[in-house]
């Protein structure tokens, strides 16, 4: 999941972003209004976590230019005016949700969740493939009915090779979906949590990798085929 926070208090911005983070999700950050719109033009986010009081451009002209893209985010807006005639104001500029300060971390990123399930191009909650069960919401991962343990990286690069099941996807896609902007984009950590994920999944291995394009997780009859070749002959 990719978020960007839009936060002109710097610390509060930071703060968000590490808590964020530390839930396995891929955060970048703007601490102005212009920054943030260059960010949101440039990257395709899930969800932006938006200041209403920005310097630059302020959140309300900042909203409008998000929503009118063609596959726009979710946008959570905070602000300190708490007033229900605030809320309503933001919702009509095109926020999608509204959460005054100062809030509680656990709801910030419930509702950060929430958001990303109703995005349009959203997949449906429960990802399934090759015997792998995911709920992004419950945070619980199932390979064969087995419960898997997995870090936050593990899970997010798990639940985007699902999302995309049976479509591989390149390094390049897993680093921008799964980590941020401050990622070297030659490191190698996509193919080491990959193997990690593969050992943690057990045999058969169904996390495949495609030749100049990536990784993908078969689907359907493919894995049954592919789990099949991968038992020893009688």
């Amino acid at each position: 999941m990719r978020i960007l926070v839009v936060e002109d208090v710097r610390r509060l911005a930071d703060d968000i972003a590490e808590g964020l983070r530390d839930q396995g999700m891929a955060v970048d950050v703007a601490y102005d209004g212009l920054t943030g719109a260059e960010k949101a033009a440039a990257t395709g986010y899930d969800v932006v976590v938006l200041d209403r009081d920005l310097p630059g451009l302020h959140g309300d002209v900042l909203t409008r230019q998000i929503t009118a893209a063609p596959e726009p985010a979710m946008i959570l807006m905070l602000t300190a005016a708490g007033s229900p005639g605030d809320r309503v104001t933001g919702l009509t500029l095109g926020a999608d949700d509204y959460l005054p300060k100062p809030f509680h971390f656990p709801e910030l990123i419930l509702r950060i969740r929430s958001l990303a399930r109703r995005r349009p191009s959203a997949k449906p909650r429960i990802l399934r493939a090759a015997g792998i069960e995911l709920d992004p919401v419950l945070r619980t991962a199932l390979r064969l009915g087995r419960p898997l343990r997995l870090s936050p990286k593990e899970f997010e690069v798990l639940a985007a090779l699902l999302a995309a099941a049976p479509t591989p996807l390149s390094a390049e896609q897993l680093l921008e979906q799964v980590w941020d902007e401050n990622t070297d984009p030659f490191t190698k950590t996509v193919p080491v949590t990959v193997a990690r994920l593969r050992r943690k999944l057990g045999p058969p291995d169904v996390i495949l990798t495609v030749a100049r394009a990536g990784y993908r997780i078969p689907d359907g009859a493919e894995a049954q085929d592919a789990a099949a070749d991968d038992r020893p002959a009688p």
